[in-house]
């Protein structure tokens, strides 16, 4: 199938313009991660000891993150599961998204010895895509 009939059937189905949506929402949460990693890991945290600002980072950002998504970037696209089950669901993946964030900033820095923006790069990448399909499939499909 041609890339131009993929894109097709997803706007048709609305996944296209809900992983737009996504992108942006996910986009200001990563700002807002990297707003509380990065200075917490330059100004308080020595380099080895980087992992330790992704929680809170990750917190202040799920939470953005929950309004965003629930309110805009799945907006209409919940068949039921609302309230605390709903909460639990979007809970279990973000853990999965934190931990991976914690375990790209491990490698990236207390293994590779890299500067803690490098782990920056698979948690604004790889953790959005993931819990992007996570939150369509599973918690608000």
């Amino acid at each position: 199938m041609a890339l131009s009939s993929h894109i097709d059937h997803w706007r048709r189905s609305g996944l296209l313009s809900q992983l737009v949506r996504f992108g942006i929402a996910g986009g200001l949460s990563t700002l807002i991660y990297s707003a509380v990693y990065l200075p917490l890991t330059y100004w308080v945290l020595p380099r080895a000891w980087a992992v330790l600002a992704v929680p809170p980072a990750f917190l202040v950002a799920v939470i953005c993150g929950f309004f965003l998504h629930s309110g805009w970037s799945f907006r209409g696209h919940a068949a039921g599961g609302q309230g605390a089950r709903l909460h639990m669901k979007f809970l279990v993946v973000q853990s999965f998204g934190f931990v991976l964030n914690a375990l790209f900033t491990w490698i990236a820095t207390a293994l590779l010895h890299q500067p803690p923006w490098v782990a920056l790069i698979p948690a604004a990448t790889v953790t959005p895509l993931a819990t992007f399909f996570l939150n369509r499939q599973w918690v608000f499909g």
